[in-house]
């Protein structure tokens, strides 16, 4: 439990303190999209498949904070600091940047009580390195996608209650 309470606490106050690209509205969009994406997949993968789960087997009230609180901020400073527009070589060097951290971190999950809270069922740490890759491509993908909309031309306001 000490593991989780220093992250939570630790990657917010570091979401919070950092000189931000994003604006508050994709903050606000990839928080939620961070939300549902790891609850679609924590839906199947630990509740369904118990390929891993937190703290303990099915639904646990410990882990909801940190449904909500502990990886929309790691996603936000991932973004943060993303190469848009720059070469794909070093995108590919920032992605596999974050893989390493995030296996480190995950590595740090697993030690007994109190600093570790994660659990492998069937799931392991190769798994986690093949999938990994994917998850921070689609949170890229789904920023590019609200910057487009954001950027995208609409009907004024005052036009649309006509």
């Amino acid at each position: 439990m000490i593991g989780y309470v220093v992250s939570l606490i630790g990657f917010n106050l570091a979401v919070f303190c950092v000189k931000k690209r994003l604006s508050p509205g994709q903050i606000v969009q990839i928080w939620t999209f961070t939300i549902a994406s790891h609850l679609v997949f924590d839906v199947y993968i630990d509740y369904k498949y118990h390929g891993y789960w937190y703290f303990t087997k099915g639904v646990d009230w410990e882990n909801l904070p940190g449904l909500v609180c502990l990886l929309p901020p790691v996603n936000i400073l991932y973004l943060n600091w993303f190469p848009f527009g720059k070469a794909w070589i070093k995108k590919v060097f920032y992605i596999a940047v974050w893989e390493v951290l995030m296996l480190g971190y995950e590595m740090i999950t697993l030690l007994p009580a109190p600093w570790g809270y994660f659990h492998y069922g069937w799931w392991n740490f190769t798994i986690s390195a093949l999938v990994n890759p994917f998850l921070l491509l689609s949170v890229a993908g789904f920023y590019k996608w609200i910057v487009w909309l954001e950027n995208k031309k609409t009907v004024p306001a005052e036009q649309q209650l006509q």
